[in-house]
């Protein structure tokens, strides 16, 4: 008895670990997933043993269901681990919708305030918001992750707002930056990003610097603030001259003909993480303590 009991609780274990600290590299393991296997068959010749030795119905039926509930968590720990993806870090621009395949549709706020939530759509079922914190999706488990974005403004020297695009990004006509690539400045390894400005005819490359990293930067006057650097090329990518500036602290800043204007604000991403389901997790554990009480 002691062997089956205690044989279930590991599994359980095991298999809500994944719930609770979820999107460890070890669940994909497969030692880790064999593992649930064999404590699933080694509860199943435990299960035969003391069946054969049970007396009454309540009893045996009592073993059958820890039995059962111990492999079913297995299952489902197995099949989260074997066949769900590897985690992912959905980035997503203000109001852009993303399909992810088995969950729904992610749908990100227009809004860079960081009160506000993504929201996950789902067939036949009611919108989840995604905020601090973990949500648990069914066979998924999805959490907030801030980073950094840079809104990005551009003006010619007249004052008037220039359209900006990004052909190369994820939304055509955004003034957001989601920084998603990486460059080595001076040992520094920094976010980067780019934008066109059709009607002036240029392409301009945006840096990001931490507030600690832009206080090391020369004629930079707002210290403990973000700073972006503008690099402005023509057309045809070729930089211009006095086509390097910085705006700092969320400055305007003049650069190859244009007034630009950087301002670096969290926005969130989502965190997606193959899990257990829920259901079938829960189920498994009250066969379990079903199956206890039985043989009390």
């Amino acid at each position: 008895m002691i062997a089956l009991v205690a044989l279930a609780l590991v599994v359980l274990a095991a298999v809500i670990a994944e719930i609770a600290l979820p999107g460890k590299a070890v669940y994909h393991a497969g030692w880790y997933n064999v593992s649930l296997c064999g404590l699933a068959i080694c509860s199943i010749m435990a299960a035969r043993k003391r069946f054969a030795a049970a007396h009454g119905i309540r009893r045996r039926a009592g073993v059958v269901a820890i039995a059962f509930g111990t492999v079913a968590a297995a299952v489902a720990g197995v099949a989260s681990g074997l066949l769900g993806p590897d985690n992912q870090n959905v980035i997503g621009a203000p109001g852009q919708r993303v399909r992810i395949e088995g969950l729904g549709t992610l749908d990100f706020p227009l809004s860079d305030a960081s009160a506000a939530d993504v929201t996950l759509e789902r067939p036949l079922r009611g919108p989840l918001a995604i905020g601090p914190g973990t949500r648990n999706a069914g066979n998924f488990i999805l959490r907030a992750s801030p980073r950094d974005v840079v809104f990005v403004e551009a003006r010619d020297l007249r004052g008037n707002r220039l359209t900006i695009t990004q052909p190369t990004g994820s939304v055509f006509l955004s003034p957001v930056l989601l920084m998603e690539h990486r460059q080595t400045i001076a040992g520094m390894e920094l976010p980067f990003d780019s934008f066109n400005v059709p009607a002036a005819q240029r392409v301009v490359k945006a840096v990001l610097f931490t507030p600690a990293q832009a206080a090391m930067l020369p004629h930079n006057a707002e210290t403990g603030e973000p700073a972006v650097l503008f690099a402005v090329d023509d057309e045809n990518d070729r930089l211009l001259p006095h086509a390097i500036a910085l705006s700092s602290g969320g400055k305007s800043a003049k650069a190859g003909g244009l007034a630009l204007r950087g301002r670096v604000a969290g926005y969130p991403a989502v965190d997606v993480m193959s899990a257990p389901n829920l259901i079938a997790v829960i189920l498994s554990a009250l066969l379990v303590a079903g199956g206890l009480i039985a043989l009390l």
